[in-house]
């Protein structure tokens, strides 16, 4: 990005300010004042209703009847905010129109509408201007501006690739493994993909892939594009740039190696669960041989960050299993990607802090490196939010409903994190329980930080500071 194309007064910025002020009306100077986080919940707000609308469409389910508004609006939010609860079962349910509609919120959602935008205006204009910078950091949380065009290329490459890889991994096997014609199975392979790459867990069967729990040509790719889409894009920045500097050393960034150790830990936690907790369950994986308890375990451990796909059933999984899927979508993935959830470097500072307290440590130092001031306020403002989200909602869900703890519990953490994993209730939910589901997805896309300072329309700095007092904690 050169520096001239930043600087307010440069001819560029002279020229696009003129062809701004023809080209926008009212509309254009308001989108152009707004703050990035109010942008970011007016797009994906924009994007959910856009996608309802066109799935109330006749022509998105087969028959002639029109989809109901509640239903349109539940899968929309679904798909955009790539979570993948579904109240309808969706290759019965939704007609070709309708799947491809919702395949296009998931890759929209996914992608980013911040980052679709600046990647348009690299293409169209070939240059960058700051307030699509600054709302792209918004909506990617880049650390400086003159990341966003290496970034979002990043972006883009990186979805390209591994959709591209996974869709053909996948339509080869359902076209040689299970008969599928050709244009079917390019078809089954290029949705599941596009799902899988980007967490939503939208799948083609009505079971999921629970047909497919044993079979390793379908169950692995798909695991290993929910991985790669979870670990976040300045991540596979990090490791391209790694690539191309075999021969030097490499410095990696704290947030690279936070993702990656912490991505590891989570799997092995989860799989090591998965396989103590459910192996003797007669309803789940109990009478599989051991390769496919494997498999599955596998499988099932890197489902909650954040993609819906099971090959097992969740509802009859046993409680303590439930409670540890909880934890772990509730971690979710990594940050500035397809996952949801509090992130795991959120989780990962929070450790790092009541390490350094316990410790009496007045600064928190990870791997050589101090943590930044504010660092640890953010998480924790992140964490206690998100926490406050679930069981607000968790409560609200028990109220309208005769679920169990466990069973609502289970939804609202699935949607806040933007899992899609379910126990068989959403559909059974009545319309409040389905507004409160929408209302956490929305939030868990868009994140607790961004909506809050949306909502927060002016900032008031402090002029002065009070007496100081410390209350008695613990």
């Amino acid at each position: 990005m050169r520096t001239e194309e930043l600087l307010p007064g440069s001819r560029s910025s002279r020229v696009s300010s003129r062809f701004r002020t023809r080209a926008d009306g009212g509309l254009g100077r308001l989108v152009r004042w707004a703050k990035p986080p109010q942008l970011t919940v007016a797009a994906f707000a924009s994007l959910v209703l856009v996608g309802a609308v066109l799935l109330s469409l006749p022509a998105a389910t087969p028959g002639d009847a029109r989809a109901p508004w509640d239903t349109a609006l539940f899968t929309s939010a679904s798909a955009a905010s790539v979570t993948g609860l579904i109240v309808v079962d969706t290759p019965s349910y939704w007609s070709a129109f309708g799947e491809a509609v919702v395949l296009g919120l998931i890759q929209v959602g996914g992608f980013g509408i911040m980052a679709l935008a600046t990647v348009l205006t690299l293409v169209v204009g070939r240059r960058l201007g700051l307030r699509m910078a600054v709302r792209t950091r918004s909506e990617t949380r880049i650390v400086t501006l003159g990341e966003v065009r290496e970034l979002v290329t990043g972006i883009l490459m990186v979805t390209a690739v591994f959709e591209s890889v996974l869709a053909v991994v996948l339509t080869l096997r359902w076209w040689l493994g299970y008969g599928l014609p050709l244009p079917e199975a390019a078809y089954t392979g290029l949705f599941h993909a596009v799902s899988a790459f980007n967490n939503a867990g939208f799948a083609l069967y009505s079971d999921s892939l629970t047909g497919f729990a044993t079979d390793p040509w379908i169950t692995v790719p798909v695991a290993l594009g929910v991985i790669a889409g979870g670990l976040g894009f300045p991540v596979w920045v990090e490791l391209w740039r790694f690539t191309r500097r075999r021969r030097e050393r490499h410095h990696w960034s704290l947030h690279a190696r936070i993702t990656l150790v912490m991505t590891g830990l989570l799997l092995v936690v989860g799989f090591v669960a998965f396989l103590a907790l459910e192996w003797s369950n007669p309803a789940t994986m109990g009478g599989l041989s051991p390769r496919g308890k494997l498999l599955t375990a596998f499988f099932q451990a890197v489902m909650p960050r954040t993609a819906g796909f099971n090959s097992l059933d969740f509802g009859e999984m046993n409680t303590q299993t439930l409670l540890v899927t909880d934890i772990l979508m509730f971690v979710g993935g990594g940050s500035a990607g397809t996952a949801g959830g509090i992130k795991v470097t959120s989780f990962a500072v929070l450790a790092f802090v009541i390490h350094a307290n316990v410790r009496g440590e007045p600064t928190v130092h990870v791997a050589g490196r101090r943590l930044a001031e504010g660092t640890a306020s953010q998480a924790t403002t992140v964490v206690l939010l998100a926490l406050g989200l679930v069981l607000a909602g968790t409560l609200t869900l028990m109220t309208v409903t005769s679920f169990t703890l466990d069973q609502v519990l289970f939804e609202t953490t699935s949607a806040f994190a933007t899992v899609g994993l379910s126990t068989g209730v959403t559909a059974e939910l009545p319309l409040m329980g389905r507004m409160v589901l929408v209302f956490l997805m929305f939030v868990g896309r868009i994140g607790p930080i961004t909506l809050a300072s949306a909502l927060a329309l002016r900032r008031r700095p402090r002029l002065y500071e009070l007496p100081e007092e410390r209350p008695i904690v613990g």
